[in-house]
């Protein structure tokens, strides 16, 4: 008897849930979840839908040039790397910086209106000699094309030392074309 008990809890627990819902559509289709990502602000924080279909997630060949930064002739590139935009709102760049001067940095991004987007993101700064810096701060307001594979804006750079003290602001434009899996080398130099 208890044999006959074990073996049919074993048989009917792996069929037993406790949802209200399912995030695949072969689930119960009059309760279908959609993914979710944190909202949080100072205030407030709530859950926001974000789309797995957002045309600005992907992987983008980026170029940060100087425009009005004192010192710096307009046109100057600052940086030319790669960024990748996830559908949770969070990016991650690869940057052309020095790799021992810290040349990864992460963000996140908020959709601010038909197809426009703020990007918010911080890296780690150090010099030559393995001392650091303190923080880079890179905030950026984008507008992505029509066809969505390239998009233009404004950016700022601030370089904190240790205390929170502002090293270094730079601006200026930058631009993204995206990468997909038919791109090229050449594409991308």
């Amino acid at each position: 008897m208890v044999l006959a008990v074990a073996v049919l809890i074993g048989v009917l627990v792996p069929m037993a849930g406790a949802e209200c819902g399912s995030l695949n559509a072969r689930g119960n289709a009059g309760a279908l979840l959609k993914p979710q990502a944190w909202n949080g602000s100072d205030d407030l924080a709530s859950l926001l839908f974000v789309s797995d279909n957002d045309p600005v997630v992907g992987f983008w060949k980026v170029k940060l040039t100087a425009k009005d930064t004192p010192g710096i002739p307009d046109g100057t590139v600052l940086d030319d790397g790669f960024q990748q935009w996830h559908s949770d709102g969070t990016e991650i760049m690869n940057s052309s910086r020095v790799p021992a001067t810290g040349n990864f940095c992460m963000g996140v991004w908020k959709k601010t209106g038909t197809s426009k987007y703020r990007l918010n993101h911080f890296g780690l700064s150090w010099d030559l000699s393995n001392t650091y810096i303190g923080p880079a701060n890179i905030r950026s307001n984008i507008v992505l094309s029509n066809d969505g594979n390239r998009f233009s804006g404004t950016f700022t750079i601030d370089q904190y030392d240790t205390n929170g003290n502002v090293l270094a602001h730079l601006q200026g434009q930058i631009v993204g074309k995206r990468v997909t899996v038919y791109t090229g080398v050449t594409s991308v130099l």
